[in-house]
């Protein structure tokens, strides 16, 4: 009797085990690219954001509209000149091992990003918080930033001067907390799996390098209740036709790009999985550095000339044609707190006397048919980008210039611009927060690595600084735009187009909400049997 008592526990243990793992949700995602990390100092890619913020949870946070909602803090005030924002953090936040969020976490955060030694690449987005760009230059020590913690549950963060995104900033995910008794145990090591802690929707269970990132839920997440998926596998799929074909065949059930699929399969898709494949704006651009540190393109003339030679509507309009806007100015003409109307100053220019224009500065320049301008376009190798630069690369010749143009990984690409290690590079920028600041502040002398075409303008930065300090929302946004025009005459960069996104989601995803940053947390997602 006994022994049929413990093998009836047995099996029904056995069914009970079953029945669990049957009922484990798992959502497989295409993410882009390979992560250079998974520490929210040193990471600097959407595509990493993406893992990272399901990971963790910063004081505010994007609902599945993309709308900035309280995050670890569930309540803030700001003080009547908007310099002093202060945070009140939620009862029931812990780490994933169980031990307490506090105030402190995010203060050793915010300390810790601004240190040199650190060498975050996103450092100066947060140089708005008072004393954070002269600890970030080595000028100040990180304990003097302004940021405080009050008490356990309260963050007081100063500000050098008001900033009317500041809630938005604080999404982002160079903010989080950092798990401090994580780091005082394993040190720089604490962000391997098995090692480290979250405070967000899921935790970190294995990465397998160009294979997979995995995660699992987070059980002792605040809102763990209302998470529905178990487990979140992310793609690195660079290919989006690699990307079509896994989803095709039931292995991804979304691939959020920006290119989910190849733009020359758009009507196939669009036919074949109706309401799955789809294309939607997004807060962004996609632009050409040139490194103006160095030859060739220290010289504005030859700059200003490449640029002419660009016809931004064959590229988009029949080349990648998917909707995208052909760009001739760097910020979005949709950006909240924007004045749209700088430009280059071509815009209207037939295309034969761009060209007469742009042989003419290349002979000033010194260049002639006898002695070329010669360079190399170093760009992220993905089916459409190859299609988009070669035929840049053809629009060049047009004026004798040879692009000898090169296909890297993406995570060489971008590396190779940080360290300002290319001629013409290939950039794209998906905002983080909505103003134009985010996209402005790329191109001032002290963003670092940031800054791609390594441009410096004092005029500019200074401008850009006024508009920090400038209260009234229409004033500031006329003087972004004399800043951004200033920018534009210098010709740092080649704009071609603000972005879309291509995107592929099963019909079985559900809480899936298209927004135009394009952000998209797993914790607001549900699966639904075919």
């Amino acid at each position: 009797m006994i022994a049929l008592r413990h093998a009836v526990l047995a099996l029904s243990f056995m069914l009970a085990f079953t029945d669990a793992a049957l009922a484990e949700v798992i959502l497989h995602r295409g993410n882009g690219k390979e992560p250079d990390s998974l520490d929210p100092h040193r990471a600097a890619g959407t595509w990493e954001n993406t893992i990272i913020a399901d990971m963790f949870l910063g004081l505010t946070t994007e609902a599945a509209d993309g709308d900035i909602v309280p995050g670890a803090a569930e309540s803030w005030t700001v003080s009547d000149d908007g310099l002093v924002y202060t945070f009140m953090l939620r009862d029931n936040l812990l780490w994933s091992d169980g031990v307490q969020v506090t105030a402190s976490d995010f203060v050793f955060g915010m300390r810790r990003i601004m240190t040199p030694a650190t060498a975050a690449r996103y450092a100066s987005l947060l140089f708005p918080i008072k004393n954070a760009r002269a600890i970030n230059t080595g000028q100040m020590n990180p304990g003097l930033i302004g940021v405080a913690a009050l008490d356990p549950k309260t963050v007081e963060i100063t500000l050098e001067s008001p900033v009317p995104f500041f809630p938005q900033l604080l999404s982002h995910y160079t903010t989080f907390p950092i798990p401090q008794h994580a780091y005082a145990l394993h040190g720089e090591d604490w962000v391997k799996a098995g090692n480290m802690v979250s405070n967000g929707a899921y935790v970190l269970e294995e990465w397998v390098t160009n294979a997979h990132v995995k995660v699992t839920k987070n059980h002792r997440f605040y809102d763990a209740e209302n998470v529905a998926i178990d487990t979140v596998f992310y793609y690195p799929i660079g290919d989006s036709r690699t990307g079509l074909k896994m989803f095709e065949t039931g292995e991804l059930d979304m691939n959020l790009g920006p290119e989910g699929f190849p733009s020359a399969q758009l009507d196939e898709v669009r036919q074949k999985f109706s309401g799955e494949g789809r294309v939607v704006p997004n807060l962004g651009n996609r632009f050409l550095p040139m490194n103006t540190s160095r030859p060739p393109f220290d010289d504005k003339r030859v700059r200003k000339a490449v640029s002419l030679l660009v016809d931004r509507e064959i590229i988009n309009d029949r080349i990648v044609s998917v909707g995208a806007r052909s760009a001739y100015a760097f910020v979005p003409p949709e950006t909240a707190n924007h004045q749209p109307g700088a430009q280059v100053d071509f815009v209207d220019m037939p295309m034969p006397e761009r060209i007469a224009e742009a042989k003419s500065l290349l002979a000033e320049a010194g260049y002639s048919e006898d002695n070329p301008l010669r360079f190399e376009l170093s760009y992220r190798g993905s089916y459409d980008n190859t299609r988009r630069l070669s035929a840049v690369a053809a629009m060049f010749r047009r004026a004798g210039v040879i692009a000898e143009i090169t296909a890297y990984d993406s995570r060489i690409s971008y590396s190779k611009m940080d360290a300002g290690d290319y001629e013409m590079g290939d950039g794209g920028w998906s905002a983080d927060y909505n103003d134009p600041y985010n996209f402005l502040y790329l191109l001032l002398c002290d963003s670092g690595p940031m800054n791609w075409a390594r441009y410096c303008n004092n005029a500019f930065d200074d401008l850009v600084n006024e508009a920090s300090v400038t209260l009234d929302i229409k004033k500031r946004a006329a003087i972004m735009a004399e800043a951004e025009q200033i920018m534009l005459n210098d010709h740092p960069v080649i704009m071609l187009d603000y972005a879309t996104n291509r995107i592929l989601v099963s019909k079985r995803i559900q809480g899936f909400v298209d927004n135009i940053s394009n952000t998209h947390r797993t914790r607001y997602m549900s699966i639904i049997d075919d």
